[in-house]
């Protein structure tokens, strides 16, 4: 199977291209177009031509949107067979995937541009508007490849921008086989989608032709982001690291609770930013709680997402892998308990076995950093106001949870949290309408919802004289 990228309507190769690898057997899939900063110029100029025509017609922008929602949804199998090649995440989970970025475009189809009224008087009338601001560069992680892309194309496109993305290098694949399904439903120009390395980034977001830069990766590639598009003050999205922890107290039922925690950490071998990544347990319920979460990560099924009896698949990269078992052997040197997993499984594939870690010191790094992976350590506390001046010290703030039968009580800590998200007795409950905003070293800007969309336009105010 071949594969292209798309730039002015058109299907490119390049002089160029990179191997793509299966994760879970680390053989070829296939090459990827390596896009050349020439093709990126071509890119981005007809962006800029076609977007003051895309501007105009609101309603054609809608039926667009949705008409691309039904071709990711009649084309799920293929795309979500591609993506667990590509990515490694279970069949099932990639056909979620797929459906939740036809979701995503749905939903955005729906969003407006409020006008506010904010005088009206015998001398004059003030509106605020909202007008578009380009074009956007999206640059989309490989852990959520086909989501992210939508949750950046989506929203920039019917707020009247023109766009140019780039996939991972690790996960370009099921990408440019949406854009061969897009290619005759959005205009010449209107979208772009290339691939390539982390040298296309860079040039993406610092190309003048640029006007806002969306990203989703880590903390330090976001901090490199935003130093190359400082020179041209480009608006920015960045939606960074966190490493998000889950606060479990007392009263709660520990199977149905620690069945709900399982889920939300390991997601997708746990490569999923909001995540949970830590879990501080009340001192009377420890136990209990620890227990039912090693019977659940025991009953976890770990191999090849093709396999329909596989829960969890392999990590991403031979990158990741690599970080987790440096954690790992961190996390030992701290006299970590492993309760379960602590070592990869075989030598094909980037597997690691899913790990609970408990008695952790808080300072150890698998505690204080964002693992990304299968590894998750437990601990202990007492003090719910000690708990929460601990947790607010970290440089990252994306998201958290609280567990308890009491609302109120939950809610109330949910409060003092320095998060951009806290959910209540659940986690990863994602849905478009909900802003995404991380705090601190976690991100800048919002995506997701209407103020995600808002994010995507400037303000524009008119004064005008009644007399």
């Amino acid at each position: 199977m071949s594969y292209s990228m798309l730039i002015d309507g058109c299907l490119v190769q390049s002089e160029s291209c990179y191997p793509v690898v299966n994760p879970a057997t680390e053989e070829l899939i296939a090459q990827a177009p390596d896009c050349s900063k020439e093709q990126l110029d071509a890119a981005v100029t007809a962006a800029k031509a076609a977007q003051a025509e895309w501007a105009v017609d609101e309603e054609k922008r809608r039926a667009v949107l949705v008409a691309c929602a039904d071709a990711l949804r009649a084309n799920a199998e293929s795309l979500a067979a591609i993506l667990t090649a590509e990515q490694g995440k279970p069949l099932a989970k990639a056909q979620n995937e797929i459906m939740g970025a036809a979701a995503w475009l749905s939903y955005s189809s729906t969003l407006e541009s409020p006008v506010d009224i904010i005088k009206d008087d015998d001398a004059s009338r003030v509106e605020v508007h909202r007008r578009p601001l380009g074009v956007v560069a999206g640059i989309v992680p490989w852990n959520y490849p086909v989501m992210t892309t939508m949750w950046k194309l989506a929203p920039a496109l019917m707020a009247g921008n023109t766009v140019v993305l780039k996939s991972s290098p690790y996960t370009p694949l099921a990408t440019l086989k949406v854009a061969e399904l897009f290619k005759d439903i959005i205009p010449p120009g209107v979208a772009n989608f290339l691939s390539g390395g982390d040298d296309l980034g860079k040039w993406m977001s610092a190309h003048p032709g640029v006007a806002k830069v969306s990203f989703t990766g880590s903390t330090r590639a976001g901090k490199s982001v935003a130093a190359s598009a400082s020179n041209d003050l480009k608006r920015l999205l960045l939606e960074l690291g966190g490493n998000d922890a889950a606060i479990v107290l007392p009263g709660v039922d520990p199977k149905t609770v620690a069945q709900k925690l399982y889920t939300a950490a390991f997601e997708n071998c746990g490569q999923v930013c909001v995540a949970i990544k830590r879990i501080y347990i009340h001192k009377e319920i420890y136990p209990a709680v620890v227990a039912e979460l090693k019977a659940c990560v025991e009953s976890a099924v770990v191999g090849n997402g093709t396999d329909p009896e596989v829960t969890v698949g392999p990590l991403n990269n031979a990158a990741q892998l690599a970080r987790v078992m440096e954690l790992a052997e961190d996390a030992k040197a701290d006299g970590g308990q492993f309760i379960t997993g602590g070592e990869r499984i075989g030598d094909k594939g980037y597997f690691y076995a899913p790990t609970l870690v408990t008695g952790l010191p808080r300072h150890s790094r698998l505690v204080v950093e964002e693992q990304f992976g299968p590894i998750v350590p437990l601990l202990e506390f007492s003090d719910i106001d000690e708990l929460i001046a601990h947790l607010n010290q970290s440089k990252f703030g994306l998201a958290g949870s609280v567990w308890s039968p009491d609302v109120a009580e939950a809610t109330a800590i949910a409060a003092r949290l320095e998060t951009g998200t806290v959910w209540i007795n659940q986690h990863l409950a994602m849905i478009p309408q909900a802003p995404v905003s991380g705090r601190k070293w976690s991100g800048v800007g919002v995506e997701n919802g209407q103020l995600g969309f808002e994010s995507y336009s400037e303000l524009q105010t008119l004064s005008i004289a009644k007399s």
